[in-house]
């Protein structure tokens, strides 16, 4: 259980702490600002401009399209315009005309042998049967092709009805000439017929007429020598020439839908100009402005609304798991000042990625890669912690994808989503426990080889992938993490500086020997330095142990005593077994004169600009202890000259404040530790047990941890790390006792246990 009593002045000091980062009015605000920040980087993409403007009015500006619009009017009339364009299709019947007039001449053949028949009635029979023979071959070719693949049902149709419209009347006397053919007239006749026929159809006939004029000269350059042979011939030839090529309607409809098919629709980019200044306008315009969603008279609310949620939801789930994902240690939770600055740094990223969606063109169609998406990521597992680190980088996954959307295709861009989800968790992972600068360059080039990998993969599924389009895209994304990392790095700075964030790259910075506070403790106070480091060593092994800060125990040891370095002779460890001043000053003097050292430290680390929490480790690492020592010698020289001695107690401790923080606490404990264990020359683990013990029993007595949330099991987990510590820095001095002097012994657990 926790054991915190605190009095009035530390219900004060709280109250001082608290102010402004913890007011519950400050954080509704700073969620209000979240909300309102997420809202107006999406609105943008999802919520269109309206205007004012009515039917027949004139537009006073011009109005680019907000997003890529498909402008269904005008596809339809482009799609209409495609068909209204296709040619009529006319397809080529193979009716074999020679196939016919070889049927006609096996007809005057059979019925000139009859013998039985009268010339007369010969003549009446192909007056009528010759022609007839035309229809009868035209409708057994028109069944036997009704319903194949070769010929449509309407091209049949229109062949027989132009066939019909322009067949050839034989004249009257090729009737009469017919029955006095011999067999061997009509062979001959045949043989040229053929021929002519087969040359005249070979060609496409949309009139028969064409064919028909050439048969004369075909004919006359034959064999056939008689007059009566050549002008049978050519009657008959000009009867079966019929046209061959006729207007395919069915064609014609499939060719119209298939144009109407592959005419592209019309595409209205985002940032066209869908109406001039000082345009009229007309029906057309009004209705593409209403089909967009642009006039205020026609807007409707329900894209602003779904915006305005899925903003508060981001701002939830950041806050939420922020909350969830806070130390347990109440001197670092989640304050106003890290949501403040949490907001400042998704402000700059997601303005980052704003200007970079501007500078979008033809030319530059991937440049959305070169967004410094990381940066954010970076940022706050840096001045943060890795829990928020990463719930940041899938918002700005989320925000990436809306943001760097330049085709408005859907509402979400996956390619730009998934490669600012691989950047932002890696840079978050890769830079959670970086402890140089030279880190947050490594970190950039692997968010530059993570993130390249990812577009190389993106642009490889693609198909048919542009080698120079997919060099462009890998380029952006390689300098998108350099970028990163050069603006964490000019960044860090303004943010450590203006938030008071200690981050763990600044304290490493500090602890380097060459600052110059730390120069000033090595050659004015070498042994207040090197009982700085012992310090540093215990305190960093048990703040560990309780899940505090060591890394700040550690550099804050290094300078809690920097004030010994105003009278550093004072000071024991720098006597250097010299003549001690205290023993020629009164004990009130020698008290203030050990006292001060930590006001002093305060102030000198303020004018040498260390961040505050280590400020607050030297001020705070003696909290109100007292000076038993002086106290006492006080006392003594009263009774000595026989008076009562003139102070009290309160005039012999440090004004505090108490300490505030685990770390300041368990530096402090540290120190006392670290001192007490090197006034003894060949210490014993059981006195070492005992001296660590003794000391937080009496800071616990003192109240001295009341306003820094350590529990008892804590200082339980503290007193054996700094054991274990001490053992393993001194081990050459301490002495362990003889295995004859170890009895086996019952093990108990002791009355009253620090937990």
């Amino acid at each position: 259980m926790s054991r915190n009593r605190s009095g009035p002045s530390g219900n004060r000091l709280t109250l001082q702490r608290a102010g402004w980062k913890q007011s519950v009015w400050i954080r509704w605000l700073l969620l209000l600002l979240f909300v309102f920040l997420f809202y107006i980087s999406m609105a943008s993409r999802f919520v269109p401009e309206t205007y004012n403007i009515s039917l027949g009015g004139v537009s006073e500006r011009d109005i680019k399209a907000p997003h890529q619009y498909t402008d269904e009017k005008a596809t339809l009339e482009a799609q209409e315009k495609a068909a209204e364009d296709v040619a009529p299709i006319f397809s080529i019947v193979a009716l074999r005309n020679e196939t016919l007039l070889d049927q006609i001449f096996a007809r005057i053949e059979q019925l000139n042998q009859d013998d039985q028949i009268t010339e007369a009635n010969k003549v009446d029979i192909y007056r009528r049967e010759i022609p007839d023979l035309v229809n009868r071959y035209i409708d057994a070719f028109v069944i036997a092709n009704t319903g194949s693949a070769a010929y449509s049902d309407t091209l049949l149709e229109e062949m027989r009805k132009v066939i019909a419209s322009q067949l050839y009347k034989v004249p009257e006397e090729t009737f009469y000439k017919l029955p006095r053919l011999t067999v061997d007239q009509i062979a001959e006749m045949k043989t040229v017929g053929r021929d002519v026929v087969r040359k005249l159809t070979r060609e496409p006939l949309t009139e028969a007429e064409t064919g028909r004029t050439k048969v004369a000269e075909l004919v006359n350059a034959s064999s056939l020598s008689l007059k009566t042979e050549r002008e049978t011939v050519q009657e008959l030839a000009r009867l079966v020439i019929l046209p061959n090529k006729f207007y395919d309607k069915q064609a014609t409809e499939d060719a119209k839908v298939e144009a109407k098919r592959n005419t592209p629709p019309v595409l209205i980019k985002q940032g066209d100009v869908i109406v001039k200044a000082g345009q009229v306008i007309t029906q057309d315009i009004y209705d593409r402005l209403v089909a967009m969603e642009l006039l205020k008279e026609r807007k409707t609310y329900w894209p602003q609304l779904g915006v305005l949620l899925l903003s508060v939801l981001f701002t939830l789930g950041i806050y939420g798991y922020g909350a969830m994902t806070a130390p347990a240690d109440v001197s670092r939770e989640r304050t106003n000042a890290q949501w403040l600055m949490l907001l400042l740094i998704f402000g700059l990223n997601i303005l980052m990625m704003h200007l970079v969606a501007l500078t979008h063109s033809e030319q530059w169609p991937f440049i959305g890669y070169l967004a410094p998406v990381a940066l954010g990521s970076m940022l706050v597992t840096l001045l943060m912690d890795l829990n928020m680190g990463l719930v940041s980088a899938f918002v700005f996954t989320m925000l990436a994808s809306v943001v760097l959307n330049v085709r408005q295709d859907n509402l979400f861009d996956f390619h730009y989503g998934f490669v600012a989800a691989v950047v932002s968790f890696t840079a978050a992972l890769s830079i959670h426990r970086a402890s140089q600068r030279s880190a947050i360059l490594k970190a950039g080039i692997m968010v530059s080889l993570f993130g390249s990998v990812a577009v190389l993969a993106i642009g490889l599924i693609a198909e048919e992938p542009e080698r120079i389009r997919l060099v462009q895209s890998v380029g952006f994304m390689f300098a998108s993490g350099l970028l990163a990392a050069v603006l964490v790095i000019g960044l860090m700075p303004f943010f450590e500086i203006t938030f008071g964030i200690l981050s763990d790259l600044k304290l490493v910075e500090l602890s380097n020997p060459n600052h110059p506070l730390l120069r000033k403790l090595l050659t004015e106070t070498p042994g207040t330095y090197h009982h700085s480091l012992m310090v540093g060593n215990l305190s960093e092994a048990a703040a560990e142990a309780v899940g505090a800060n060591g890394l700040l125990c550690r550099v804050g040891s290094f300078y809690h005593d920097v004030g010994k370095t105003k009278r550093p002779l004072y000071f024991i460890e720098n006597q250097n077994g010299g003549d001690n001043p205290h023993d020629r000053l009164e004990p009130k003097v020698s008290a203030s004169i050990i006292i001060a050292h930590a006001r002093e430290g305060g102030q000198l680390l303020k004018e040498h600009k260390l961040p505050k929490p280590i400020r607050d480790i030297a001020e705070q690492h003696h909290g109100t202890t007292f000076l038993k020592y002086f106290y006492y010698k006080a006392v003594k020289q009263a009774k000595d000259q026989g008076v009562d001695c003139e102070y009290t107690e309160d005039d012999f401790r440090y004004p505090g404040p108490k300490a505030q923080s685990k770390e300041a606490a368990i530096v402090g404990i540290a120190d006392c530790v670290e001192a007490a264990v090197r006034s003894l020359n060949h210490p014993t683990v059981e006195q070492i047990e005992g001296i660590i013990g003794k000391i937080i029993k009496d800071r616990l007595d003192d109240n001295q941890f009341n306003e820094c949330d350590l529990t008892l099991r804590e200082l339980d987990r503290i007193a054996v790390s700094l054991k274990e510590t001490v053992i393993g820095t001194f081990h050459s001095r301490i002495e362990y006792p003889d295995d004859k002097d170890l009895k086996p012994r019952e093990h108990k657990e002791p009355k009253e246990k620090l937990s």
